[in-house]
């Protein structure tokens, strides 16, 4: 009896922990494609500079910057300077309209619902225009533009999901504040998933973005997109792909590691 009791409490144990796999939203990173760092960037000589780079740091040392990565990413994945009263050595700026670039497919730091912009770097751009003054407005660009949109004047600022130029950056044709986080282009699957590893995408199903921006990180793995099985590209986005890796409908999605942060902690 006494064994048979065990067995049964054994099968119990085992469907119960099946269960709890079987509910997990969790994701893993099972490739890394492209290795990238997302930063502000600013007009050379451009006084507006030191007001909104003062604003942010006064803010970290405050904890609101912490409260909105914890908000957005589950834990605190971003890296500003904390300076305390750092916009007391400035004293208060004009009023002012604040532009900022962002590119609205970096979702869930910059990205757009019902006509509506939100996100990480949107949050924390308003609680810096807060801070200021100021009246945000926001713009979305291509982030390879982001030279051309500085200095044509239609943005004061490049913030929001943006990854610089290399080559611009080498050649000082603007201001870099940051890096400030660190968000590489991933391969990903459900955690408890038969794709643990790379080797396991060969004939799986992978769903991505439309954007030209995944289709070149794709493409630096020519292995990669030979093995796979059925590749789905959805104008949806990040939020559409996860909710088919979430269906079942795909085995595995090409995104980035601040998406794996926000949907490891909502």
């Amino acid at each position: 009896m006494k064994k048979f009791v065990c067995i049964v409490l054994a099968l119990c144990l085992c469907l119960s922990c099946c269960a709890c796999g079987a509910g997990s939203y969790g994701v893993k990173t099972v490739l890394t494609l492209v290795e990238q760092e997302y930063s502000l960037a600013f007009r050379n000589d451009d006084g507006i500079y030191y007001y909104v780079t003062a604003a942010i740091e006064q803010l970290n040392a405050e904890g609101a910057v912490g409260e909105l990565a914890g908000k957005w990413f589950g834990s605190n994945i971003v890296n500003f300077k904390k300076t305390a009263g750092a916009l007391d050595k400035l004293g208060l700026p004009e009023e002012r309209t604040f532009i900022i670039g962002v590119d609205i497919n970096s979702f869930p730091v910059a990205y757009m619902s019902e006509g509506n912009y939100w996100g990480f770097d949107v949050e924390l751009a308003q609680a810096v225009c807060d801070k200021l003054g100021w009246t945000l407005q926001i713009q979305p660009i291509e982030k390879e533009n982001v030279y051309i949109e500085l200095y044509s004047g239609n943005i004061d600022c490049a913030w929001g999901g943006i990854a610089l130029d290399e080559e611009e950056l080498a050649a000082g044709r603007y201001t870099q504040y940051g890096p400030y986080m660190e968000n590489d282009i991933v391969v990903a699957s459900r955690e408890g998933s038969s794709v643990w590893n790379s080797l396991r995408l060969s004939g799986r199903n992978m769903a991505m973005p439309t954007t030209e921006e995944a289709m070149a990180a794709l493409n630096t793995n020519e292995k990669l997109a030979n093995r796979l099985g059925q590749i789905t590209r959805l104008a949806g986005g990040t939020t559409e792909c996860f909710s088919y890796l979430y269906a079942g409908k795909c085995d595995a999605v090409l995104t980035d590691t601040a998406a794996l942060y926000y949907y490891n902690s909502h």
